[in-house]
């Protein structure tokens, strides 16, 4: 009950705000307005205002104000329904260890595959394994996230079935350019470096940015380091045609320690990945689309340990992955209120895995799979532009999982131009990876795609010239053929036995009260009636920052109960309170002083079990303008 009062005292707060205070000397609301322009909901950028489904967007200055090198940690607070599990004071990873799963309404996991993530549209999937590489996603780079909450495999296909995560990176959009670094060192040996520079001279513009991490962990056989690299190029070819192209690497190298009851030694991943990609995009008066192609590869080299007691392993595991594609997309206008999209999707994917001996190789897997698509996207306004129906229909072809048709419906209803009513029937959908098909003893090449139906009712105030917002919405998602294992003839087995039936509501309030003051606070509420870790039953966030002409300070509470951290016979569960904090001195123009501390109450806790998370730690550090 104590939990719930919090809760009720935290919303009431946030959305009771006297009108006067907000009336006085406001600047424009840095957070999403029902005129904002969206990419990820409608491959066509269109307006918030038309679009059924639910979209968060987390914006620069939320990002900045963090301190963080990732984007992760703005995410998991920021946005209702969206949990990511962090492994320690620096990396989410991509080991065991409660490192690096993400998922939305308790769709997702780890490996994260059914969450999709995009860098400007592209996907960013591992051949063999499915899910992205969490650590990849650095703030240097990032201009603002856009999250769709339910699935969106319509337009973006399999592994959008929880949810899509589109991160857009930052542009240089006026003539002259710009350079910044940041810097901070903390607990645990713990440093964060990263640099960005932006350039653009009449028709030509660029992006580059760099970041290095590095933190021996709180746990011994914890240690993480993380190179990173980031380079944008676009050009205007004319008034209606432009290219752009991208290439994305990290080098990371992370150690899981095992649990706290059974540790493990030199349970080392040596993770070396890369992203290319090129883009010709076209902008008409009635039509607009555009033509990605991408190339995704990888090389995992893992020690997988060995535990107290036990002899090192006589092999490593060595894996070698890709993953090509291309999209091609072009909306039309073809009546007054109408915007039609048509496209085609191709990937093919795959690579291979083994271990490997001394004097020999073990063949775990050496496959390839081709997958295209195409779809079909009608939004039709009514009734004076108050009204927006939203129809699409996805054909999807698997080489290995079959053909699969994705339907999905919603209508916008502007009752009066700061309300949105919204309804959508979507379903979403995830084909297996090859890991789950080839490799390991659990393997099963016989497996069918994930499927899952979601209903959803949602409501968007924007209030006081949008500098009031809020955001209701509850939802029911109930699916089949979800891939478990299970223990089969004394051996594991991958099958499609799970289910899903889950259902919520989720909450966000955002306000300024004057030039200096920013609040913010979402809820969700989740109720799944089958069982998976990581995912809380309750998440509440709330916090805001104080701006002067020299100083910054943000802060943030964030509530978590009834996060399970084990499944199964012996079901664990977790509540916990984390309070962040930030502060930001600017000392000239281009120089600040910067220090940030979370985990203030020192909370002990842990998001899978046996795997607990760093006590209170401190940064400090500068930030260089030019």
């Amino acid at each position: 009950m104590d939990y719930l009062k919090r809760i009720l005292f935290f919303i009431l707060f946030a959305v009771h705000i006297p009108g006067g205070m907000l009336a006085a000397g406001l600047s424009d609301l840095d957070t999403v307005r029902l005129d904002e322009v969206i990419i990820t909901g409608s491959i066509p950028k269109v307006n918030l205002r038309s679009l059924p489904m639910s979209i968060s967007v987390v914006s620069d200055r939320q990002i900045r104000e963090r301190l963080q090198s990732s984007v992760l940690t703005v995410l998991t607070e920021e946005v209702p329904g969206l949990f990511i599990t962090q492994r320690g004071v620096a990396g989410y990873g991509v080991a065991a260890g409660a490192a690096g799963g993400m998922n939305i309404r308790g769709i997702g996991g780890a490996p994260s595959t059914g969450v999709l993530v995009l860098i400007d549209g592209h996907p960013q999937y591992m051949g063999l394994m499915g899910h992205p590489l969490a650590d990849s996603y650095q703030s240097v780079m990032t201009e603002r996230v856009e999250v769709v909450r339910g699935p969106a495999s319509v337009l973006y296909g399999s592994n959008a079935m929880g949810g899509v995560i589109n991160i857009i990176t930052k542009k240089q959009k006026q003539d002259g350019s710009n350079l910044s670094f940041q810097s901070m060192y903390g607990s645990y040996n713990t440093l964060e470096t990263q640099a960005g520079a932006g350039i653009k001279r009449g028709k030509l513009s660029g992006n580059v940015g760099m970041a290095y991490n590095r933190s021996d962990g709180h746990r011994e056989d914890m240690d993480f380091e993380q190179m990173a690299v980031y380079a944008r190029t676009g050009y205007e070819l004319s008034n209606h045609w432009s290219t752009s192209a991208d290439i994305n690497g990290t080098k990371t190298f992370t150690s899981n320690p095992g649990t706290i009851n059974s540790p493990v030694h030199d349970n080392d991943a040596d993770v070396r990945r890369a992203t290319a990609s090129l883009v010709l995009e076209n902008d008409y008066k009635k039509t607009s689309g555009g033509l990605r192609m991408y190339y995704n590869l990888g090389e995992h080299l893992i020690n997988d340990g060995y535990r107290d007691g036990a002899a090192p392993p006589d092999y490593r595991f060595h894996s070698d992955d890709y993953m090509a594609g291309a999209s091609l997309y072009q909306s039309y206008r073809l009546m007054a209120g109408n915007r039609t999209t048509a496209g085609v999707d191709y990937q093919r994917f795959g690579g291979k895995a083994k271990n490997v001996f001394t004097g020999k190789e073990v063949l775990l897997a050496d496959k390839s799979i081709n997958d295209a698509a195409a779809y079909l996207n009608i939004q039709q306004s009514l009734l004076a532009d108050k009204m927006t129906l939203n129809a699409g229909i996805r054909y999807d072809y698997n080489e290995q999982s079959g053909s699969e048709w994705i339907p999905q419906f919603g209508v916008s209803y502007l009752p009066v131009a700061s309300t949105v009513v919204k309804a959508i029937v979507s379903k979403g959908y995830r084909n297996p990876t090859i890991r789950e098909m080839y490799m390991f003893p659990s393997q099963n090449p016989g497996l069918l795609p994930e499927r899952l139906m979601n209903y959803e009712l949602s409501l968007l105030q924007n209030l006081l010239e949008n500098r009031l917002i809020l955001g209701v919405n509850l939802f029911r998602s109930a699916g089949d053929n979800m891939i478990q294992t299970i223990i089969t003839n004394g051996k594991p087995l991958n099958v499609n036995t799970g289910k899903i039936d889950n259902a919520g509501l989720e909450m966000s309030v955002a306000c300024r009260l004057n030039n200096r003051i920013y609040l913010t606070t979402n809820y969700s509420y989740l109720n799944m009636k089958y069982k998976i870790t990581g995912a809380p039953e309750h998440k509440l966030y709330a916090g805001g920052s104080y701006t002067t002409r020299r100083w910054t300070f943000s802060t943030g509470v964030q509530f978590i109960q009834g996060l399970f951290t084990s499944t199964g016979q012996n079901p664990q569960k977790e509540n916990f309170t984390l309070w962040n904090a930030r502060l930001n001195y600017k000392a000239t123009n281009r120089l600040s002083f910067l220090l940030k501390s979370e985990n203030l109450l020192n909370q002990k806790y842990e998001i899978n079990a046996g795997y607990p998370m760093p006590g209170t730690t401190i940064f400090g550090g500068l930030q260089l303008n030019y």
